[in-house]
């Protein structure tokens, strides 16, 4: 569940922190005051788009930061599968919004936002202003009962998808291939040029790597044995001031003194030793030396290849490696135009032979999902009784597309009829905008329960209803508030009356700055509140005893 909300520094909020608790959260509030600013910060926290200005003037950047009591075991897996770990069954989501960039944090650990969007899809549900007019589109219909069927639909998904995508693969092919003769003719010849050019070359794996040191070798090999040849003058050449005449009288006058002292005749050892390491330091010297004997032929030979090789990388590929491969495949595609007939009868058997497999669990899937439209009616029906839909009629039509896609062949569309006698038709025909609001609370309803959603947050489900059906639909936010947190928006009193808990957000004033503020409210001030909703402007005393009525009957409703 959501435990903790801080903003800081978004829109006309300067900094609120706020505890939820479990059940039924109330947010109420003039218009104005800034309750969907508070609702959208969570939106912003999970991932959520926004523009520049709604960082509060003056301020840097703005932050939200939403901290979760991790106590479903499912949820637990769902996270851990994700690599997200709560600490002691808690997760914190931040994010600081910047002007042109913004930064996501789970449990102190900057995350990319598509991390965040995924932690987020786990742990909360939200139903934004206009979200039930997503019901409009026939294609969420069918995201929608998939997301009910789930585990049971999952694995032939995942079998249609890999089939289908291997399936499309050889259909492009396949097009690619029905090219007409002029086409395929060009094509070859220009297959056996890039693979002329390619074998001429005689390329051979690392030559590359080789020619280049060997390159920088000669490039910089005059001045490297001037350096080598005045070394060795230095230590072993026909100057008779070398470091090896030096040594070699030395090792004369040791030899004299080391008949005569025991500790001469060591120094003389160590002395002799000496000499010999730079006698093998000078026949070495002199042999890499002698290895830089290269003539202006060899050095252009060398060049030439290095650049002939450079000319097919730019045009084949960054490595001798990648231009060989790429001739493997060419040489692969011109044995297949040149005995295209033979290829092209090949091609259209494959094709044929993965089209039957996604045409089977296409049908599989089709089933299953059928098999789950039943379930899920059923579910949505009872949603709406609830909701004071007592006449109406909810079914789940499939139709064929007629062609394969990576979903499988089926449209699914939510048809309903609100009055007795009626067939049933699209929602778009039929539903007003409240209606509408009502079928998506329905869904939700249904969905929380099979996803094992802990939290979901509705910004303003009441639009459009009032009266008998908006006390169906309070009772019902209370019931699913029962076993998951929910926290809700709302205008209408018989549902702010069901609050377990309840908040009032304010607009208050400070040294000439407007700043909103939200506060949970005391039993005496909740029915306050309730009296304000009810009364408008004008609080008397008989609004205030309805207020109290109100509050009393939804205790015992609840």
């Amino acid at each position: 569940m959501l435990h903790n909300l801080y903003v800081k520094n978004l829109a006309l909020i300067d900094e609120i922190e706020v505890e939820f608790t479990k059940g039924l959260n109330i947010l109420t509030g003039e218009t104005g005051a800034g309750k969907s600013i508070i609702l959208g910060s969570v939106n912003l926290a999970l991932g959520g788009k926004y523009s520049a200005d709604i960082i509060r003037k003056g301020a840097e950047y703005g932050y939200v930061e939403l901290t979760f009591f991790v106590e479903n075991k499912t949820q637990a897996e769902a996270l851990k599968r994700k690599d997200i770990f709560p600490e002691d069954g808690v997760v914190v989501l931040s994010r600081k919004l910047m002007s042109k960039r913004s930064i996501s944090k789970i449990n102190g650990e900057t995350v990319p936002i598509a991390l965040l969007k995924e932690a987020a899809s786990i742990l909360i549900d939200i139903h934004g202003q206009h979200e039930h007019q997503s019901l409009l589109y026939k294609k969420n219909h069918l995201t929608i009962l998939d997301a009910f069927a789930k585990e049971n639909i999952k694995q032939v998904k995942e079998k249609l998808a890999k089939a289908y995508l291997i399936y499309k693969e050889q259909k492009e092919e396949l097009e690619e291939a029905l090219t007409d003769e002029k086409e395929r003719n060009k094509e070859i010849g220009f297959l056996e040029f890039e693979i002329q050019e390619i074998r001429q070359a005689k390329l051979s794996r690392q030559e590359d790597e080789t020619l280049e040191e060997t390159y920088r070798r000669m490039t910089n090999g005059k001045k490297i044995v001037g350096n080598l040849e005045e070394a060795y003058e230095y230590t072993g050449g026909t100057n008779s001031e070398t470091a090896s005449e030096a040594i070699s009288r030395a090792l004369r006058c040791m030899q004299e003194a080391a008949g005569c002292d025991e500790q001469a005749q060591d120094m003389f050892q160590q002395l002799a030793e000496i000499d010999s390491l730079l006698n093998d330091f000078n026949r070495e010297l002199s042999d890499y030396k002698m290895s830089f004997d290269f003539s202006e032929e060899t050095f252009f030979e060398v060049e030439t290849r290095l650049n002939e090789i450079n000319r097919l990388k730019a045009k084949y590929g960054n490595s001798i490696e990648e231009i060989l491969e790429y001739c493997d495949k060419k040489e692969e595609r011109l044995l297949k135009l040149q005995d295209y007939d033979a290829y092209l009868a090949q091609l259209q058997k494959k094709v044929e032979e993965t089209e039957a497999e996604v045409k089977h669990y296409s049908n599989q899937l089709s089933l299953l999902r059928k098999e789950e439209s039943v379930k899920l009616a059923e579910a949505i029906r009872k949603g709406l009784r609830d909701l004071n839909f007592l006449d109406t009629q909810f079914e789940i039509v499939f139709r064929e597309l007629g062609t394969y896609t990576v979903q499988g062949t089926d449209e699914v569309e939510f048809m309903i009829s609100m009055n007795p006698g009626e067939p049933v038709k699209a929602l778009g025909d039929v539903a007003s905008g409240g209606e509408l609001s009502r079928i998506m609370l329905a869904i939700k309803s249904v969905m929380a329960e099979k996803d094992q959603i802990e939290t979901l947050i509705f910004d303003e489900i009441d639009v459009g209803i009032s009266g008998r059906t908006a006390q169906k639909v309070s009772e019902k936010m209370s019931f699913i508030g029962r076993n998951h947190q929910v926290i809700c928006i709302t205008h209408l009193a018989q549902i702010a009356a069901m609050a377990d808990a309840h908040y009032a957000i304010e607009k208050q004033v400070e040294d000439g700055v407007t700043k909103s503020k939200i506060f949970r409210l005391s039993k005496e001030q909740e029915i306050e509140e309730l009296a304000r909703i009810l009364g408008g402007a004008k609080i008397t005393d008989t609004v205030m005893q309805s207020a109290a009525e109100m509050k009393e009957l939804a205790e015992r409703t609840k």
